[in-house]
């Protein structure tokens, strides 16, 4: 497929027209260059828009944000709200004299709207809603309802309907190993490997494999150049970036700052500092640890996630050739792609959704624990394209420390069918379910 020019559709969409419906604000985030200007765009096309990005309109809403709001339209799209939070104030009166839903639509690259002196006087005039980097599901064009399905607890043993993509051990099988003939599966789409390196930012998608690392490669440049002084006082650029990619290299891991300090060479609160701007520039997710004990839960240590697996291949190197030679960092790369694919749906899904990674004292994991008030859901990932009877060893051990609230375990491999793991309450899904019906 020709990706030029090619629209994806955003399952965020209906949720944003909603919040329209019935709330003055609405502010859309995620980081930059995922789309959010697109889609903006493309649920209310006949709105006055503009940018912030643009230097006139930024050091006008700065240097007067009350005339400035007050020459727009009752209903506007704002781009990147974070280059003027002056404006906010001035937007709060503004709705206070006219509620009417839907005035104002903003977006934002960063989480600077998330802070409590931002936001505490736009309590109950806006809602926020967070759009990631395309989902494999928005690729395919279709309804991404795994998250859906799991809640319901619906996934059923079965051979799969659509074999996407055959995989031996991350390679797609030849006509040879397959035997050939008019029964052999049918190759649809890219394979697990080239879909994690990939990533979901809609740029790179047009471009050949190599373009596409080098945009990948120079996204951080821009954030360096755009968005690191909106969000803090960073002296050294360098070495923000230099954390990046050691943590890029390390995704899917437990966060543990001091270990990184040292390797950087950097003080601990330094390292503290540049992860907080990271993940509020939405380029990497710190994900907290379950335990069944709520109290324990702020102690434990959480897992750190780039939150783009494509972003994470370049920088750490890693290309789809590298599936079968070096299994340890992809399966690592993989678990950050899942996470990633997962977290995207709660949006859509249902916003009370909560995730956590889950490890006890012997060391047994589980890569990601849903949970929706006490219920709770566990999911494994697992690169190779068969299943033994030992796994899903962490969801038993989730499962036992759960009780009465645990739903159900899925185990993601790379093959094509809805298995039976020895217990009961766990199953074996392809990957692809994260992307196909």
């Amino acid at each position: 497929m020709d990706r030029r020019n090619f629209h994806y559709p955003r399952l965020l969409r209906e949720v944003v027209q909603k919040s329209l419906a019935d709330t003055p604000v609405v502010c859309l985030l995620g980081p930059r260059q995922c789309g959010k200007t697109t889609l903006a765009q493309h649920i209310a096309p006949s709105r006055a828009y503009l940018s912030l990005d643009a230097t006139n309109y930024r050091q006008l809403a700065r240097a007067d944000p009350a005339g400035f709001l007050a020459s727009l339209p009752d209903a506007v799209t704002v781009d990147e709200i974070q280059k003027a939070p002056q404006l906010l104030p001035e937007i709060k009166l503004s709705v206070d004299r006219n509620r009417q839903p839907g005035r104002f639509l903003l977006t934002g690259s960063s989480n600077l709207l998330l802070a409590p002196q931002v936001t505490e006087s736009l309590v109950g005039r806006i809602e926020i809603a967070q759009l990631h980097p395309l989902t494999e599901a928005e690729k395919e064009r279709e309804p991404g309802r795994f998250l859906g399905t799991l809640l319901d607890n619906a996934f059923q043993v079965g051979v799969g309907t659509r074999l996407v993509e055959p995989l031996l051990d991350g390679f797609l099988l030849d006509e040879a190993l397959l035997g050939g003939g008019e029964d052999r599966p049918r190759v649809v789409g890219p394979t697990l490997a080239e879909r994690v390196v990939a990533g979901g930012y809609p740029e790179p998608l047009a471009r050949s494999a190599k373009r596409a690392r080098q945009w990948q490669r120079q996204y951080m440049r821009i954030i360096v150049e755009r968005d690191i002084r909106d969000v803090a006082r960073v002296k050294n650029t360098v070495e923000l970036e230099r954390l990046f990619e050691l943590l890029a290299l390390r995704t899917a891991t437990l966060w543990n700052a001091s270990v990184l300090a040292r390797d950087l060479k950097l003080h601990r609160d330094t390292v503290e500092q540049y992860a907080a701007v990271l993940e509020r520039l939405f380029l990497v997710r710190r994900l907290p640890a379950w335990h069944r004990n709520e109290s324990k839960r702020l102690v434990k240590a959480p897992k750190v996630h780039l939150l783009d697996a494509g972003l994470a291949a370049a920088f750490g190197r890693l290309t789809e050739a590298d599936w079968l030679h070096r299994r340890d960092r992809m399966e690592h790369l993989l678990e950050s792609f899942v996470v990633q694919q997962v977290i995207a749906q709660i949006a859509w899904t249902d916003p009370d959704i909560r995730v956590w990674h889950y490890r006890d004292k012997d060391q047994v994991e589980v890569d990601l624990v849903v949970t929706l008030g006490k219920r709770t859901w566990g999911i494994e990932v697992k690169a190779a394209s068969t299943v033994s009877p030992k796994d899903g060893r962490g969801l038993v051990r989730l499962a036992d420390s759960c009780g009465a609230d645990f739903e159900s375990g899925i185990l993601l491999y790379s093959g094509s069918d809805i298995l039976p793991l020895p217990d009961r309450r766990m199953l074996a899904v392809p990957l692809s379910a994260l992307w196909d019906r």
